[in-house]
């Protein structure tokens, strides 16, 4: 159900942050947007599901081997040998095995997906065009014999819309740009499977931090096979200025300062995340840890002296 419930969530806040955005810079009827933005939207799922995922899944395919054909190679190269060493060594290889299985099966595989997609998208619709009546029953609680547990959900669910929700927005947002940048350097670069590797990098790209670096391994044994170590140098300097750029323009710009977290903690969450979530901890390990830190009023904003004051005599009220 975790896949059901993630997709529902995801497709209804941004689709409710999109509509919002809309309804105040153009005088439409909201029921009516809603519609029409849903309707442009299963369309496009279904222009690119019948043209595209053909394509797709052969180009995923085509970069498997090509990667598998690279690694499995004798090289003359001390330095290539020695990066494939500790590419075995630390398991890095059976992690991008099984990444690119997870991609290949879930396009290959798709009438699971497509289903849960298909029954999110639903739900959300119904949520979006129901909101203001949702708002309305869901607070005739609030007066109810369960009125302690609503107010706990109320506070739970406004803190967790506020950080988990924003987050996972901000991380759609950089990673459909850093997509958009890389594509054009990968085609600048004349890489083979551009399709491919675009979806490969805006996956890796929901990943903070190590989605870069693991979307380096690929890349840099395409560049290689393509072209030698003068095109590995060219798509690392182009994947670092575009790093450059989602760290120190669209980063302070869309996330707020509570989920500056140090390199290391990111590592640790995305590591123990995937354990327990599998391919989903590696998208919501942040945004859970930034909810929890938000629970737990972990802020990496310094406090005046008067602010710590009013928040000590809020608690003892």
């Amino acid at each position: 159900m975790i896949d059901l419930i993630l997709f529902t969530f995801i497709f209804t806040f941004l689709l409710d942050r999109l509509v919002e955005f809309m309804v105040k810079r153009i005088q439409i009827n909201r029921k009516f947007l809603v519609i029409l933005i849903y309707i442009l939207i299963v369309g496009l799922l279904t222009f690119g599901a019948l043209k595209y995922l053909p394509l797709i899944t052969m180009q995923i395919s085509q970069l498997v081997k090509q990667i598998t054909g690279f690694y499995t190679q004798p090289h003359d190269n001390v330095l290539i040998n020695y990066i494939k060493t500790i590419i075995s060594n630390n398991q890095i290889a059976s992690y991008l095995d099984n990444g690119f299985s997870f991609l290949l099966k879930s396009f290959t595989d798709i009438s699971k997906t497509s289903i849960q997609v298909m029954i999110a998208l639903i739900l959300s619709l119904f949520f979006l065009l129901e909101k203001p009546r949702l708002k309305e029953f869901t607070i005739k609680f609030k007066n109810s014999k369960v009125a302690p547990f609503y107010n706990e959900i109320d506070y739970f669910s406004k803190k967790f819309t506020r950080t988990f929700g924003k987050v996972i927005e901000a991380q759609f947002i950089i990673a459909i740009i850093n997509t958009i940048l890389s594509v054009i350097a990968l085609m600048i670069l004349g890489f083979p499977q551009i399709i491919g590797l675009a979806i490969l990098i805006f996956f890796l790209g929901l990943i903070p931090v190590a989605g870069v670096i693991i979307s380096l391994i690929p890349l840099t044994l395409i560049a290689f096979t393509i072209g030698g170590f003068l095109k590995v140098v060219y798509i690392v300097l182009a994947i670092m200025i575009i790093h450059a750029i989602e760290a120190y323009i669209l980063n302070p710009k869309l996330m707020s300062s509570k989920t500056d977290l140090p390199v290391f903690y990111t590592f640790v969450v995305l590591i123990f995340s995937q354990n327990f979530f599998g391919i989903w901890g590696l998208i919501i390990g942040i945004p859970v840890f930034v909810f929890l830190l938000d629970v737990l009023e972990v802020t990496n904003k310094k406090t005046t002296n008067s602010e710590a004051i009013s928040k000590t005599l809020k608690r003892k009220r």
